[in-house]
């Protein structure tokens, strides 16, 4: 089975986070704990929550808002961890301050703004990525191995749920059509995103849905269709903890993949022949390898990454906004 790489062997690199929100915390303690990147400013709307933040990860430079931060020479490349409504925004100022940016998924609202950071970016020479860090863990690299080297055949459905459990706030960014809440955009990304990874861009995307009092997707099913007989069936919700697993299912047998899919976990292969394995994944964050991948391809003078390119994001983007067209979901100012 192949290894994903260490991501302490990734080249150093020094970081700027933008926002410090829980998310952003939790990328600065994998970086700080897995990779010899460094941790060199933090940037927040409100100086108190910049400087908790910063002594929390031992970050040494607070700025008070996001220019300073993009412009603090000590940084290489930015972390943009604010909400969805904001992604594009920061990833253009972090762009045209000449910075690499690794933005939060879902990557902006809708693929418009998506393409906008991407030329920006191609214009400046910059390296810029989703931050769906799924796609750089190991056991969906040993997911990959196993279904090229023919072990379940031809693949003719994935399935993939994920589902939170979120007490009704107005005031919650889950919530806020101005800040692009709801499900699928904070958590429904993960399984279009997974879909996408192991079947490619969809022919055809038929999804329903139901909204929250605020306007936003509450939840949501989608059915992808692809060629003569492959589909995938996937699923979000902010009204209920869900099993957060994945199912893989071909021709000579199915992979079942343990929750949280989108998280280090393991998987079990059950061939149509009675062959049974399973992939054990010991437990960690894994938030630093998506860091490292960064790392290794800015050190190397790429703009995107081969596991995850620019196409790929708005292949994401384009099934997404198709999704929220079907279901009746629209930001303001779209």
């Amino acid at each position: 089975m192949a290894r994903t790489e260490d991501p302490r062997s990734a080249p150093p690199i020094r970081w700027g986070i933008l926002g410090a929100g829980n998310i952003a915390g939790a990328f600065a303690d994998a970086v700080t704990q897995h990779t010899r990147a460094q941790l060199v400013a933090v940037g927040s709307r409100h100086r108190d929550r910049a400087e908790r933040f910063a002594t929390a990860h031992g970050i040494p430079t607070t700025h008070v808002g996001y220019r300073q931060l993009v412009e603090d020479p000590q940084v290489d490349a930015v972390y943009v961890a604010t909400p969805h409504s904001e992604h594009r925004e920061h990833a253009l100022l972090a762009i045209k301050a000449g910075k690499h940016v690794l933005v939060e998924k879902a990557f902006t609202r809708n693929v418009g703004e998506a393409r906008e950071v991407f030329d920006a970016a191609r214009e400046a020479g910059v390296f810029v990525m989703e931050a769906m860090w799924t796609r750089f863990l190991p056991h969906v690299a040993a997911l990959h191995q196993v279904i090229e080297a023919g072990e379940i055949g031809d693949i003719v459905n994935l399935s993939a749920d994920h589902g939170q459990a979120f007490a009704y706030d107005p005031a919650s960014r889950l919530f806020a059509p101005e800040l692009a809440g709801g499900a699928l955009l904070d958590l429904g990304v993960y399984p279009v995103s997974f879909a996408h990874d192991f079947l490619g861009v969809p022919d055809a995307v038929h999804a329903v849905g139901s909204l929250t009092q605020t306007g936003v997707d509450g939840q949501i099913s989608i059915v992808l269709s692809y060629g003569e007989r492959a589909q995938a069936t996937l699923s979000t919700t902010l009204w209920a903890k869900t099993p957060t697993v994945a199912l893989i299912s071909g021709t000579e047998g199915n992979i079942q993949v343990a929750g949280s899919f989108y998280a280090p976990t393991s998987f079990r292969v059950q061939r149509t022949d009675g062959r049974v394995w399973t992939f054990d994944q010991p437990g960690t964050k894994g938030l630093q390898f998506e860091a490292a991948e960064v790392a290794r391809r800015v050190a190397a003078g790429e703009t995107q990454s081969p596991r995850l390119t620019w196409d790929d994001t708005l292949a994401v983007m384009e099934t997404m906004d198709e999704v929220r067209r079907q279901v009746g979901v629209a930001y303001p100012g779209e």
